[in-house]
């Protein structure tokens, strides 16, 4: 197939090179040149704009910092709009706004253009081993007729819903991911200042549920997902007592544990709530009545 790529970073550089060795004619872009040197090299052809390479190509995909560049290079002058024909497929792999992209969808649409989100995460080494997770939304018609070429730059490429479901996706994931640093950043300063080895600690952690990965593989299909809070594995009243156990160790040694001490007043709340026999994942169940949503399958 005809493919176009443009923004050749460290993510992008790579994806572009699997596309490439996959046996796809190759036209590229970036504000560098002299990044698409590699891929010069290998066949790909240069094109001096956006509008260029959506010109040249059945398919185009941009790997781009954000959404001021995507709307930039989607709907500005010289951009992917002006150039793609009636049929292209455009494919945004960024971590961009869902709303940008839904109102790109329907601009695109006027024209013929038929537009997926499709963010990847895995980083820069699972961009060179093309191991990424590729998190797609969008008309499944249209996925099912790029996803070999979405497979050539992702092994775990999952179609997750409605244009706008893939960027909604990849910013769940990297707020939970984002906001695990700072917890894990909480446990490791309490467990180290506390006495115990670095290594041992994280050994001692994925031994346990957390490193087995009991909550996104168990409690939430089985659990949260079915609401199903009341048949107990862990009651509420020891989850709080654990948590207040490990809020005082702080308090002793000085390690402040901002994190733990906000999930502590929701247990706190959940046990004046009269749920203390009640499932330790019931805390859950707060936060869905803040948000105005039950997370149910």
């Amino acid at each position: 197939m005809r493919i176009g790529f443009i923004g050749l970073g460290n993510m992008g550089g790579p994806m572009a090179m699997h596309i490439l060795e996959a046996g796809h004619t190759l036209t590229v872009y970036d504000t560098r040149r002299e990044v698409a040197s590699g891929h010069l090299a290998k066949g790909a052809r240069w094109a001096e704009s956006p509008r260029a390479v959506a010109a040249a190509s059945e398919i185009v995909f941009t790997s781009l910092p954000g959404p001021k560049e995507v709307e930039s290079v989607a709907l500005g002058e010289g951009g992917i709009l002006q150039g793609a024909e009636p049929g292209t497929a455009y494919i945004d792999l960024s971590t961009n706004s869902p709303t940008l992209i839904r109102h790109i969808c329907e601009v695109f649409r006027e024209k013929g253009v038929q537009v997926l989100d499709a963010p990847v995460s895995g980083g820069p080494i699972g961009a060179q081993q093309a191991t990424l997770a590729v998190m797609v939304g969008g008309d499944a018609a249209v996925y099912q007729r790029v996803k070999p070429v979405l497979d050539a730059i992702g092994n775990k490429v999952t179609h997750v819903g409605a244009i706008g479901c893939g960027a909604i996706a990849k910013l769940v994931h990297n707020m939970i991911g984002i906001c695990q640093q700072v917890i894990l950043a909480e446990g490791f300063t309490l467990g180290v200042k506390a006495g115990v080895d670095p290594e041992a600690l994280r050994q001692a952690v994925m031994g346990g549920a957390v490193g087995q990965g009991l909550m996104l593989n168990y409690m939430l299909p089985n659990v949260v997902f079915k609401g199903d809070f009341d048949t107990v594995r862990f009651a509420l009243k020891l989850a709080r007592k654990d948590i207040g156990l490990a809020t005082a160790l702080g308090r002793e040694i000085d390690v402040p544990l901002k994190v733990a001490s906000v999930v502590e007043q929701d247990h706190i709340e959940a046990l004046a709530r009269g749920w203390g026999e009640r499932d330790s994942t019931v805390p859950f169940a707060l936060q869905e009545e803040r948000a105005g949503v039950k997370v149910r399958k």
